[in-house]
């Protein structure tokens, strides 16, 4: 796909933004927007240029969970019909995963409501940064939808089981604020520097070897499934795969030639 109906694509330099362009629909997930969301993490994938991922929204909402209107409109199907919806969120937690798995750094920029598959999807990014007004809870029990792409597997890994059950069971959301403590949301900023303060963070992180970035975030998904004895030997291996790169060898040039370096990913 070359044009978009429900994202935007926009690269900034080493930067890509995808932005989730059904603000009407406060930029809940549907069939299309998945399938878009897809595609462009495949290419990004592909894009060696490439370097950081910018998740944000269009409108007053970053994302507000899944279409679930939308899955039974101009079908036959009935709305308690299991076949449609168990479809439609595999789709989702496809393309979640997708995300999760992506090498290159991934920033959510929640420019405002976040919540159930909005939450999931900002979850699988890396770094979280919020807007004041932005709100963020769970909300899949408010409507009698189980998780499936993360709330109730990723959730309490990020914030912890007793923080997380509060807000599975009780649906409410909250200010990004109250989450910084609890590790979930890296920074809150003005709602009218997100966008600027996410474009100077995207810059910094763009500007690292993609080879050490990529090579760190697997060393952490890695790491932390493991014993931290084991995770150790694990990131020694890394290393000394890493001794032979070129990005090393220039970043120690630089360093004593006192130059910017040119990192080239390998």
């Amino acid at each position: 796909m070359d044009a978009y109906s429900s994202l935007r694509y926009e690269q900034r330099a080493g930067a890509v933004w995808l932005t989730l362009n059904r603000p009407e629909a406060m930029n809940a997930l549907s069939d299309v927007l998945c399938d878009e969301l897809a595609d462009a993490i495949a290419r990004i994938e592909r894009d060696r240029e490439l370097r950081v991922v910018v998740l944000t929204g269009a409108g007053k909402a970053f994302c507000a969970g899944a279409d679930l209107k939308g899955v039974f409109e101009g079908s036959s199907a009935a709305p308690d019909s299991e076949d449609p919806l168990n479809a439609f969120l595999d789709r989702i937690a496809g393309m979640i995963d997708r995300l999760r798995s992506l090498h290159k750094p991934t920033i959510a920029a929640l420019n405002g409501l976040t919540m159930a598959g909005g939450l999931e999807l900002a979850m699988a990014c890396d770094l979280i940064v919020a807007a004041e007004s932005a709100r963020i809870g769970d909300a899949h029990a408010n409507f009698g939808v189980f998780p499936g792409a993360g709330g109730a597997a990723v959730l309490p890994r990020r914030i912890g089981p007793t923080a997380a059950k509060y807000l599975l069971f009780t649906g409410d959301t909250l200010p990004a604020a109250e989450l910084v403590p609890l590790g979930l949301v890296n920074r809150v900023v003005p709602d009218a520097e997100l966008a600027t303060e996410v474009e100077k963070l995207a810059d910094r992180i763009a500007a690292k070897s993609p080879l050490v970035l990529r090579r760190m975030k697997q060393a952490v998904a890695d790491g932390l499934e493991q014993p931290q004895a084991t995770a150790l030997r694990l990131e020694r291996l890394v290393l000394d795969a890493h001794r032979h790169s070129h990005d090393i060898r220039e970043g120690l040039a630089a360093f004593v030639g006192k130059r910017k370096p040119e990192f080239k990913g390998y």
